[in-house]
């Protein structure tokens, strides 16, 4: 999910050899600084996602209760439901804030946000199978990688696909929203089909993205500056990945026997 206006796909370049080797090498550097933040939020999102599911936290965010046929459901409590839109709050503030932030609020915003996500992603351990959750995280991560790879090698340009991924994220969040009333099994396939498309785009986009900018920019910003970049880049990273891998499991996943 990006939130980073529109890029033009011509870097600008220095001129010589040496310039340009040394440029490389700091793009490089710069994406791995970018994927280590981003594996190390999804690592900890994982973690504080199973412990709220299978420790004592569970009964401060879900609560049993008997439903109209006799079966015992997981139910959130208020703590849960703020859980669920905290995530937008500190997607908002490190969107339009990064560049006010300072370099150790923009991480620790970003660890407060993976943490606030693995609370709000804790139902999936009570409504999916352990193993169908496991496997779907492997599938998302083969495709995550192949588009990354690809919008960072390939030379296409990808720009133009902005607008169009973005009227499809529009789009999803608005059928999403009406299916809270509708309850369609219909229109939540399809919306977890487009998503994945939408989501498997935006990985590329957002990779290559990330590279143009760096090229742009990277004579202009500072050290600390791109320290918050990074940050900044990983969330974009890190929200393409797990909204692939809930529309994925949403459509792929085996249902827990409780559910």
């Amino acid at each position: 999910m990006a939130y980073s206006p529109e890029y033009r796909a011509a870097p600008r370049v220095g001129a010589g050899t040496a310039q340009a080797a040394v440029l490389d090498q700091g793009l490089r550097a710069y994406m791995l600084r970018v994927y280590n933040w981003m594996s190390s939020g999804l690592l900890l999102t994982a973690i504080i996602a199973y412990a709220v599911a299978n420790t004592g936290l569970r009964d401060a965010f879900y609560q049993p209760v008997v439903g109209a046929f006799g079966q015992v459901i997981m139910r959130p409590t208020a703590l849960a439901t703020i859980s669920m839109f905290a995530p937008l709050a500190f997607v908002l503030v490190l969107s339009f804030g990064v560049n006010r932030l300072s370099r150790t609020a923009a991480q620790s915003l970003y660890w407060a946000f993976c943490a606030v996500m693995g609370a709000s992603l804790a139902n999936i351990f009570l409504v999916y199978t352990q193993g169908s959750i496991a496997s779907t995280f492997l599938v998302t991560s083969g495709m995550f990688a192949g588009m990354s790879i690809w919008g960072y090698t390939t030379h296409r340009d990808l720009s133009g696909m902005g607008s169009f991924l973005m009227m499809g994220l529009i789009g999803i969040i608005l059928a999403s929203l009406l299916n809270l009333f509708l309850h369609s099994g219909g229109l939540a396939f399809a919306v977890s089909l487009i998503g994945v498309v939408v989501f498997t785009g935006l990985t590329a986009w957002d990779t290559q993205r990330i590279k143009v900018n760096y090229l742009n920019f990277a004579y202009a910003e500072g050290a600390d500056q791109a320290a918050k970049r990074s940050v900044y880049d990983a969330l974009n990273l890190y929200l393409n990945f797990i909204n692939l891998f809930m529309m994925l499991l949403q459509l792929t996943g085996n249902r827990s026997s409780n559910n």
